[in-house]
């Protein structure tokens, strides 16, 4: 009861000042505001990322070109072939699947539609590699890459439904035009892929898939691939099945012992590990200029107290004389110091959770928020830290009055 006195009391005292009051949270609005926006942020898109691995798979294992320096710069090594993810399709017992995959970006036409598509050229393994079901036609065959490649095209959902509406694309003609290159080529379709979403750091219903040696040989020109994705038999063998893709890509391009390799290993998990140190490295910058906002914010509720604790000198020394202690005084102006942080705290939580709302919206659902408690639960709580820390000069000053001089104060 006697505590409940005090905080009535802390508040009037607030009420008394209202304007004031407000003006000293500014810091601490903006503060846990930033927190919360920002980490809002941070942690929707680390879902979103995790989300994205975990649809994956564990077993999945990614091959690059390399990098070596040349005249001080770093270059990109192509060295990657269609026979190099052969080879390691039948290299041994740890490998399941293996797809080389060759992405760009194109122009797709039928009749006066026209949809601008991924382009993922690849082999019969990368349906099943990745879990991606037909849902009419076939998928790519190996019969489609033989030579120089078929001219065939598997649609992702999306892209059918733009080209054809209601009516079924198969062995329906596409014209595809590659943006960096070449005019349009009539493909036929042999199949729609079911609607897929995203898969890892694709939306597959946007692609199109084409056998990897038309994209390269009749389309583009090339002579090695992008990447070549890899699948273990299990997740448990995917260090093993890492070793056997380096022994194999070692031998193949003709690398000596103690040469360094010219191309890179990835698992999934491995990304997923690097993903989350620097996610850390984020939110160290993020809490990093929310705690200034709230040091700042401090010294202005440190400011505001010490003002009305010379503003309130003689109703201290009238407080002291009728009996109230030096721990009651104290006590009051620690709690009104919290209850502006809180106050600010709470407005913050707001303003943060509007701003990172409208900013999801204006992203168009390219920035996902999420909350999690952990993240109210702290900037709340460094708010009233903040309050208790930036109160304690001011309430120890107004505890030490002499209650003589105070009521002699005008």
């Amino acid at each position: 009861m006697f505590f409940f006195r005090i905080v009535m009391m802390s508040l009037r005292g607030l009420r008394a000042n209202l304007l004031r009051s407000l003006l000293a949270t500014l810091g601490v609005i903006i503060g846990v505001a930033a927190v919360i926006s920002a980490m809002s942020i941070l942690e929707g898109a680390t879902r979103d990322v995790v989300d994205r691995f975990e649809s994956l798979g564990s077993e999945l294992i990614t091959v690059i070109s390399g990098q070596a320096r040349v005249g001080g710069r770093a270059t990109t090594l192509q060295t990657l072939t269609v026979a190099d993810a052969d080879a390691i399709m039948e290299s041994g017992t740890t490998v399941a699947l293996a797809a080389p995959e060759v992405m760009d970006a194109a122009s797709c036409k039928n009749g006066a539609r026209n949809y601008q598509a991924s382009v993922v050229g690849t082999n019969e393994h990368y349906a099943k590699m990745n879990n991606y079901e037909v849902a009419s036609g076939r998928f790519l065959t190996k019969e489609d890459r033989l030579g120089s490649g078929a001219l065939v095209v598997v649609l992702g959902h999306k892209v059918a439904q733009k080209l054809f509406g209601a009516f079924d694309p198969i062995n329906q003609s596409v014209r595809i035009a590659f943006l960096s290159r070449g005019g349009p080529r009539g493909f036929r379709v042999v199949g729609v892929m079911k609607k897929s979403g995203n898969i890892g750091f694709r939306n597959v219903d946007s692609q199109v898939v084409l056998p990897v040696t038309t994209v390269m040989h009749r389309m583009l020109n090339l002579r090695y691939v992008t990447t070549i994705s890899v699948k273990a038999n299990s997740a448990e063998l995917v260090e093993p099945c890492i070793g056997e893709i380096k022994r194999v890509l070692r031998r193949r391009h003709g690398l000596r012992i103690g040469e360094n390799d010219d191309f890179q290993v990835f698992s999934q998990e491995r990304q997923r590990r690097e993903f989350m140190e620097i996610r850390r490295l984020f939110a160290i910058v993020f809490y990093s200029i929310a705690g200034i906002s709230l040091v700042v914010g401090g010294i202005g509720i440190m400011n505001i107290m010490l003002v009305s604790v010379t503003e309130r000198t003689r109703e201290i020394g009238v407080r002291i004389a009728v009996g109230a202690q030096r721990g009651d005084i104290l006590l009051q102006f620690l709690i009104e110091a919290s209850v502006i942080s809180l106050l600010g705290g709470g407005f913050g939580l707001l303003v943060g959770f509007g701003f990172s709302t409208i900013l999801e919206r204006m992203s168009q659902d390219i920035l996902e928020t999420y909350t999690p408690p952990k993240v109210i639960a702290w900037a709340l709580a460094m708010a009233i830290l903040t309050g208790i820390i930036s109160g304690i000069y001011p309430a120890i000053k107004a505890s030490r009055l002499d209650p003589v001089e105070a009521l002699r104060y005008e």
